[in-house]
């Protein structure tokens, strides 16, 4: 939805998209291959948040909500303005909303500083409308880095030693996009979260360590074994 200049030591100007032209790019693809699952990033205003929002009901599949704020290295991503609207027109869309303790605070008002607020906010959220929420640990301090897939029918834990590593760029979107592509292959919601986290987990392991700030992840491991 929009186009970013930005390397591992920050993002330096984000250039939204005519919102003419994001519809025309979804529908695209829509008309002409389909979709078995969508997922959404960064979304820069309250129209972009309304026109993504159309385009999901228009989709018919299952949407990865993750609801980018800010950048790894500290940039600003979302207006506050747009809060609401994520909150209002993109949760109630989602079948998996996958934010991290900054963004569930942002969008719920509550403190998330342990595995008991990740889990209020998680409840808070699926009762604003998504279907499950993946509550990312990563902000939260401590050895291990402990995620939670809730539904409103129970909570699966993901809990792995914490990487020392600055190299963590575009995590977030990395494991959304994996969860989507679970889904799209069919599996169970519970099988794609646990696939796409270990995917992630080992990305970051073999990070290359490319750059001055925050790298990118080895999202080619899989492929070289």
């Amino acid at each position: 939805t929009a186009i970013t200049v930005q390397n591992t030591l920050g993002v330096h100007g984000v250039h939204p998209l005519p919102l003419e032209l994001i519809a025309a790019q979804a529908r695209a693809v829509l008309e002409d291959i389909g979709t078995d699952a969508v997922k959404t990033g960064m979304l820069g205003s309250v129209e972009v948040v309304e026109t993504v929002a159309a385009l999901l009901d228009e989709a018919k599949a299952p949407a990865v909500v993750d609801p980018v704020m800010v950048a790894k290295g500290g940039h600003p991503l979302l207006p506050n303005a747009a809060v609401e609207a994520v909150r209002s027109l993109m949760i109630p869309r989602a079948a998996l909303l996958t934010p991290n303790a900054p963004e569930a605070e942002a969008l719920t008002g509550l403190e998330v500083r342990d595995i008991d607020g990740q889990r209020r906010a998680g409840e808070a959220l699926l009762n604003l409308g998504a279907k499950a929420v993946l509550m990312k640990g990563g902000h939260v301090d401590g050895p291990t880095v402990i995620d939670l897939l809730m539904t409103t029918d129970g909570e699966t834990v993901l809990e792995a030693e914490r990487i020392d590593t600055r190299h963590t760029h575009g995590t977030g979107c990395t494991l959304a996009s994996a969860c989507a592509t679970g889904l799209a292959l069919g599996r169970p919601l519970e099988v794609a979260a646990a696939e796409a986290w270990a995917y992630v987990g080992e990305a970051i392991r073999r990070a290359p360590g490319l750059g001055g700030g925050h790298g990118p992840l080895d999202h080619g491991w899989p492929v070289r074994g």
